[in-house]
């Protein structure tokens, strides 16, 4: 990936207790040098790799009003990362389980697009040796384990205001996310419900197949599969013109007549999910104290289901649960 930065600015937030959040700002840009292009490259690469969310300005947002201010040439880059980590500090603050760190901003193009990304990132120690075999302890920036950055497509917010999706951020972790704080600070709020949107491609090819009673089921959904898996390497978004191509056609049935018909809520393109289109080579779940998980291509081979009395049959165990059946069966 080759970025050209347009500007790029760090400051740091230090917690110095569960109130109290020290603000050190930088007083000049930083220089368009190797470092600084290698280290947004990092940040991109990491952020590229993760699951995100898509989301949008709130009407009232402060941060989308001072972002306004900076395109119209009211302020400048370095005056808007300054008052801008302010307003994070102070949402920061209201938080106690949410630690301090290195700010970043950097506007930047890509692809004639522009966008403005925004991180957090912790510092973690290491250990360093010079040239004299001397130890010493050294920072870094821990980019690969960040959680907390936002990227807002500037191209798409000024040219398209009615987007669900210009503006993508981590989701952060399991419960009180931690990047909940950021969003308040952001005024933003989830938009295109991307993983709902993948769910609702694979129940729609599901249903598509059953109606038109395809002789090999299995084909057609991992055709889907293949698609969406290269869009995904590509870094490029489902189609659904281009994905209907994938799936058999009749003269009076296509599947996009079947999802326009049968109103599934499908946008014309929206972002891959890899999470929700495994149930197109998978079948699982889990409940009672089982879990189970196969490839869809077994059923109906080594994997029979009987619906009358909601049972499977496993023909060829795998040897590992074998040998662990066989131990328990010995010792009972």
């Amino acid at each position: 990936m080759s970025v050209q930065i347009e500007n790029v600015v760090l400051h740091k937030l230090i917690r110095k207790s569960d109130t109290e959040i020290e603000l050190q700002l930088r007083d000049s840009l930083l220089n368009n040098e190797q470092a600084v292009s290698n280290l947004i490259e990092d940040i991109n690469r990491v952020y590229n790799n993760k699951s995100k969310a898509y989301g949008l300005f709130n009407s009232e947002s402060l941060f989308e009003q001072s972002l306004k201010e900076l395109r119209l040439g009211n302020q400048d880059f370095l005056n808007f990362s300054q008052e801008s980590t302010k307003q994070l500090r102070n949402e920061l603050a209201k938080y106690p389980f949410a630690e301090g760190g290195t700010v970043i901003f950097c506007h930047y193009r890509y692809l004639a697009v522009e966008y403005l990304i925004i991180a957090v990132l912790n510092s973690c120690l290491s250990m360093l040796v010079n040239e004299q075999l001397n130890i010493s302890e050294t920072q870094y920036l821990d980019i690969d384990h960040a959680d907390i950055i936002a990227r807002i497509d500037i191209t798409e917010w000024e040219t398209a205001p009615d987007s669900k999706r210009y503006l993508t951020f981590l989701k952060g972790r399991v419960g009180r996310k931690v990047s909940d704080f950021f969003m308040d600070y952001l005024g933003a709020s989830e938009g295109l419900d991307a993983k709902a949107q993948n769910k609702t491609l694979v129940k729609a090819v599901d249903d598509y197949c059953q109606e038109m009673q395809f002789d090999n089921k299995n084909n057609a959904r991992e055709n889907v599969y293949n698609y969406c898996q290269a869009q995904l390497q590509a870094g490029e978004e489902i189609e659904l013109k281009n994905l209907a191509n994938e799936l058999p056609t009749t003269d009076e049935n296509n599947f996009m007549e079947f999802v326009k018909n049968n109103e599934y809520d499908l946008e014309d393109t929206f972002p891959v999910d890899r999470s929700a289109l495994r149930q197109l080579k998978k079948f699982s779940g889990s409940g009672g104290g089982l879990t189970l998980s196969f490839d869809s291509d077994l059923l109906g081979e080594r994997i029979k289901w009987d619906p009358q009395t909601d049972s499977l049959v496993i023909k060829g165990v795998p040897p590992n649960l074998r040998d662990q059946l066989q131990r328990n069966s010995g010792s009972n």
